[in-house]
């Protein structure tokens, strides 16, 4: 069940990095700016994040295969709009319903996760479900950028739908968990959940969580998903499939990479310290990316970041960690949203920051990745200083106020 689950993250991750391989052809088509081009891709990760809230709560009251099965079709039907847009009004209407569509794909994964595999494998297998969510990233890499020289974006478009409907009729005959709770009682339930979403928020260490939540993916998202085939093409005249070669390099290290950190997991008691400096680390290798424009140099550092940007997945047992079992998976959804509104947010801001820069003269890519960096060390800096969890330290006697 579990694989079924991951084939429709896995089509999800395609979708949130393909426009680093159309970016080009989107360009050329409709004239798009850096700007407009970073809002279509930003718009996936913000209708994505937006709906978690409520994928979340339809995964408690009807379960994990019927909320997946209602909400894909839009992105088949997405996919099919964006591949046939006659102007960037329907390209960002095709992008909006992918977005909604593949909203419960992650977490329903995380989720079956947490209900079906002990707190002692969570971060292990978490990262292993992340590895192979990632072959969908390969996908975007040499082959589409393949696809894409020989026939156009349209066609890319168009081989992710037939492949989501793919992935659609996987879930329908293999995933048959039962739903949690029947359409009768939706109604009185849902004003419960919500209310039980809110509290959430009002933990105090909640913030720290989610700021950093905001932008750690989000980065790896950037430069992944939008900004590695702009870079390396313009920059330093790579053809498409040649940055469409570093992209699957990426892809195959962000296979293993989750994995690699889920194994290594120090534990909740240094959790949090690792967390907050791999995310300086990571910030240190974008401000490098910024402003070493040597191309042997600008590949390694997107290797060490493929490989460093594994460490989100202790984040996700940082989550569970620092709430009761009771409100894991509300905590688990909307930190997938956090995440997720992030990566829209940080896409649409460094598309901005793209058109500013061009508008004075400079080089975009070394103010992009400047802005990444700031947001990676803000959100670092926010993770460490804000509170913690009273759960991380069994010895406070106000462990109870948590819950």
């Amino acid at each position: 069940m579990l694989l079924a689950l991951l084939s429709a993250f896995a089509l999800s991750q395609s979708y949130r990095t393909v426009t680093a391989i159309m970016a080009t052809g989107l360009q050329a088509d409709f004239g798009l700016s850096p700007a407009s081009l970073g809002a279509f891709a930003g718009l996936f990760g913000l209708s994505f994040g937006v709906t978690q809230f409520f994928m979340g709560i339809g995964m408690d009251l009807y379960g994990l295969r019927r909320t997946v099965l209602s909400a894909f079709p839009l992105a088949i039907a997405g996919a099919a709009v964006s591949a046939w847009s006659p102007n960037y009004g329907w390209l960002m209407l095709g992008q909006l319903l992918t977005g909604v569509g593949c909203a419960p794909a992650f977490l329903a994964c995380t989720v079956f996760i947490s209900r079906h595999f002990p707190s002692s494998r969570f971060a292990f297998m978490s990262g292993v479900g992340m590895g192979v969510g990632g072959l969908g990233l390969l996908l975007t890499g040499t082959p589409l950028a393949w696809l894409v020289q020989q026939w156009g974006w349209r066609s890319g478009f168009m081989l992710l739908a037939v492949l989501s409907a793919l992935a659609w009729l996987l879930i329908w005959r293999c995933v048959h968990e039962p739903a949690l709770a029947g359409p009768a009682t939706a109604h009185e339930r849902w004003g419960t959940a919500v209310r039980r979403f809110g509290a959430l928020f009002m933990l105090p260490h909640t913030l720290g969580i989610l700021l950093l939540g905001m932008v750690g993916y989000a980065s790896f998202l950037a430069l992944r998903g939008l900004w590695i085939g702009p870079l390396l093409i313009n920059r330093h005249a790579f053809t498409l499939v040649e940055s469409g070669n570093v992209a699957l390099g990426m892809s195959l290290i962000s296979l293993f990479s989750p994995a690699f950190f889920g194994r290594i997991d120090p534990g909740p008691a240094r959790r949090r310290a690792w967390v907050a400096n791999f995310s300086l680390v990571v910030a240190a290798l974008y401000l490098a990316l910024g402003l070493v424009h040597h191309a042997t140099l600008n590949v390694a550092l997107v290797v060490c970041i493929a490989v460093l940007s594994g460490y989100s997945v202790l984040q996700y047992s940082d989550v569970r960690s620092s709430y009761p079992p009771d409100l894991t998976g509300r905590a688990l959804s909307v930190f997938t949203m956090a995440m997720f509104l992030g990566v829209g947010l940080v896409q649409s801001l460094t598309g901005w920051v793209a058109d500013w820069a061009l508008g004075r003269g400079m080089e975009p890519y070394g103010a992009v990745m400047a802005t990444i960096a700031t947001l990676l060390a803000l959100g670092s800096t926010a993770f460490r200083w804000l509170p913690s969890s009273a759960l991380l330290h069994p010895a406070v006697p106000s462990a109870k106020e948590s819950t």
